[in-house]
C-alpha cells in the first residue's frame, strides 16, 4: 500500500529510520555511496528497450561499482528491514565485469562512430585497428620518401571525404613533379593534387579497415547490450533495494535536520499530536516564528472538530499539517512535532481549495460537491477527513444547509463516524457542539487592536464570534474608502432582517433601517399572535368568548 496501513510494516520502517537517525556517521557514509548512483530503473528501461548508448552503459557501470561498498554498510545495520535488504541485494558483479572489460571509459555519444570497444576485448577489432594504425604510419613514411625523391620540401599527403588520400604540391614546385608516377586529381588556385597507384592501394586498405572496425564495434556493442537486457529482473530487484536505502537515508536525514520525532502507532483510532508543525511552511519562514499546535481526535467525544476563524488566520495550514503528519507517519517517516500518537487510518480524504473545471464545464460549486460526494460515499470510520469551507460556492442558506447536513452525516456513527477537521465561516455550525455527539468547536485565536487584528495562529477550544472579513480586507490593501463604506453597510445589515420581503430589502439598499430585527437561524422570537393564543385558558373560555376573540384577531 502507498502509504502503508499495516502497523507492523510501518514500525519496521520506523526502526530502520531511527537507527540511521542515531548513527549519523553511518548515515553520512551511505549518503556518499548513494550520490554517484544513477537512476538504475531508467538505465534498465533504456537497456531493455535497446535505446541505451555507450555512455549510458558507463553510467550503469559507475553505479554498479558502488554496490559492493553499499552492501558492506548495510551489513553493519541491525534493524530487520536492513536484513531483508541484504538478503535481496545482488551486487551484479558479472554485469560490472562485462562492461568494464568491453566498453571504453570515455566513448562517443553515437554508437555508430566506433571507438566504443576496448582494445583487447575482441581479436578482430584489434587486428583491424592495427591495420588502420599501421596504414597511417605508412602514409607518414611515404610522405617523407616522396619529399626526398622529388626534392619538394612542402609536399604533403592529406585526406578528404570526396577524393580520399592525395599528394598536394604547390604551384611553385610543379616543375619537379614526376609526371610518369603522379596522376593529376584536382587543380586549385595555389596547388595541384595528385595520386599514385601505391597511395591508392593503401587508401583502400586504411579506409576498408576503418569501415570494418566501426561495423564490428557496433555489432559487438549490440551483443553486450542484449546480454545486459537478459538480466533486467536482477537489475530491477537491485534498483528496488537501492531505492529503499535511499528512502530510509533521506527520511533519517530530514528527521535529523528538522528535529522530527518518531510517531507512536496506536491500535486505537486516535490522533494525538503535541506541538505539531507544517513540514513545508516551517521551512519557508524562520523556524522560531512558526506557531505549533496540538491536535486531539478520537472516535468518541472528539471525532469531529469544527474550526472557525478569519481568513488568513491559519485554518487551512493547520488542517493540512495534521493530514501531512498522519501521512508521513504511515510512510514510516518521523514527523514534525514534539510528540505524536497515530492510530492508523485507511484513507485520507481532503476537500480544500476552490476552482472551476473548465475542461468538463463544471463550476466551482459543482467541483466542490462532486468531491464531497466522493468522500461521503467512500469514507469509513477509520478514515481521516479534511474539509475546508464546504458550501461557500452557492447562496448563504443553501451552503449552510449543505454544510450542516454534511456534518451530521459524517459525525454519525451509523453513516461514517470518521475523524474529521472541518473549517467553516458559518458560525451557526458552532451550535452543533453538544447537540451532535462527538462534535467539538475550535477556533484560531485572534487579538484585536483597535480596528486592526493580529493573527496568533493558535488553535484554541471554542467557536469564533466574528469573521473579521473587513479587517482582513484592510490587511490585504483594499482602499480605505471601501473599508469605511463596508463598515457602514455591515453595521446596517446586522440590524436588518433582509428576509422579510422587498420593502425591507429596499430599506437595506437605501441604508435607512428602522425597526428591523436581525435574523437568527436558531431562535425565532415569538410573534404577538402566538403570545395571545398561548395566553388563552382553553379550559375556562366559553364558545361566545372564543368567537369574540377570533373576531378581534381577524380585525
Amino acid at each position: 500500500e502507498q502509504p502503508l496501513i499495516n502497523a507492523a510494516q510501518i514500525n519496521q520502517r520506523l526502526d530502520a529510520v531511527e537507527e540511521l537517525v542515531n548513527e549519523s556517521m553511518l548515515r553520512e557514509e551511505i549518503k556518499e555511496l548513494l550520490t554517484p548512483i544513477y537512476d538504475l530503473e531508467r538505465l534498465m528501461s533504456k537497456i531493455s528497450c535497446q535505446t541505451a548508448n555507450s555512455r549510458d552503459l558507463i553510467a550503469f557501470k559507475q553505479s554498479l561499482s558502488m554496490l559492493p561498498h553499499l552492501k558492506n554498510l548495510v551489513s553493519e545495520c541491525k534493524a530487520s528491514l536492513f536484513t531483508e535488504i541484504l538478503d535481496n541485494f545482488d551486487e551484479l558483479s558479472d554485469l560490472f565485469q562485462l562492461i568494464d572489460a568491453s566498453i571504453e571509459e570515455d566513448p562517443p555519444l553515437s554508437i555508430k562512430e566506433g571507438h566504443i570497444i576496448k582494445t583487447g576485448y575482441h581479436e578482430d577489432v584489434d587486428l583491424l585497428r592495427r591495420a588502420g594504425t599501421d596504414g597511417k604510419e605508412w602514409l607518414a613514411a611515404l610522405e617523407s620518401k616522396e619529399r626526398e625523391a622529388t626534392g619538394i620540401r612542402t609536399l604533403k599527403i592529406n585526406y578528404n571525404r570526396i577524393f580520399g588520400y592525395y599528394i598536394e604540391v604547390t604551384k611553385s614546385n610543379l616543375d619537379q613533379v614526376p609526371e610518369d608516377r603522379y596522376t593529376r586529381k584536382q587543380t586549385l588556385a595555389n596547388c595541384e593534387r595528385y595520386i599514385t597507384p601505391e597511395l591508392k592501394e593503401m587508401e583502400n586498405t586504411i579506409l576498408g579497415s576503418e569501415e570494418k572496425v566501426i561495423a564490428l564495434e557496433y555489432e559487438l556493442y549490440v551483443q553486450i547490450r542484449n546480454k545486459l537486457a537478459e538480466s533486467v529482473e536482477r537489475i530491477k530487484n537491485t534498483a528496488m533495494q537501492v531505492s529503499l536505502m535511499d528512502v530510509l537515508q533521506s527520511l533519517a536525514e530530514v528527521a535529523s535536520k528538522n528535529h522530527y520525532v518518531r510517531p507512536v502507532l496506536s491500535s486505537e483510532q486516535i490522533i494525538e499530536i503535541k506541538e505539531g508543525r507544517h513540514p513545508v511552511v516551517e521551512k519557508m519562514i524562520d523556524h522560531d516564528l512558526f506557531i505549533n499546535n496540538d491536535t486531539y481526535l478520537n472516535p468518541d467525544d472528539h471525532r469531529f472538530t469544527i474550526i472557525t476563524g478569519p481568513n488568513m488566520a491559519g485554518k487551512s495550514t493547520y488542517m493540512r499539517q495534521v493530514a501531512l503528519i498522519v501521512l508521513m507517519a504511515q510512510t514510516g517517516s518521523f514527523v514534525p512535532a514534539k510528540q505524536a500518537t497515530i492510530g492508523v487510518v485507511d484513507r485520507i480524504f481532503t476537500r480544500v481549495g476552490a476552482s472551476d473545471d473548465l475542461a468538463s464545464g463544471q463550476s466551482t460549486f459543482m467541483v466542490e460537491m462532486t468531491e464531497v460526494a466522493n468522500i461521503l460515499r467512500n469514507a469509513t470510520k477509520n478514515s481521516l477527513i479534511i474539509l475546508d469551507e464546504i458550501g461557500r460556492g452557492t447562496s448563504t442558506f443553501d451552503g449552510l444547509s449543505i454544510a450542516w447536513a454534511v456534518v451530521e452525516f459524517i459525525a454519525n456513527h451509523q453513516s461514517i463516524g470518521a475523524k474529521t477537521l472541518f473549517a467553516t465561516h458559518y458560525h451557526e455550525l458552532t451550535e452543533l457542539e453538544g447537540s451532535i455527539d462527538g462534535v467539538v468547536n475550535y477556533c484560531i485565536a485572534v487579538k484585536e487592536k483597535g480596528d486592526d487584528i493580529i493573527f496568533l495562529r493558535k488553535i484554541i477550544p471554542g467557536g469564533a464570534d466574528k469573521s473579521y472579513g473587513i479587517q482582513v480586507a484592510k490587511l490585504a490593501g483594499v482602499p480605505n474608502p471601501v473599508i469605511l463604506r463596508a463598515k457602514e453597510i455591515l453595521e446596517e445589515l446586522t440590524e436588518a432582517d433582509i428576509t422579510k420581503g422587498p420593502e425591507n430589502k429596499k430599506k437595506v439598499k437605501n441604508l435607512k433601517v428602522e425597526q428591523m430585527v436581525q435574523l437568527n437561524l436558531f431562535e425565532k422570537e415569538d410573534s404577538e399572535l402566538k403570545k395571545m393564543i398561548q395566553a388563552i385558558e382553553l379550559n375556562h373560555i366559553t364558545p361566545m368568548e372564543a368567537l369574540t376573540l377570533l373576531y378581534q384577531l381577524q380585525a
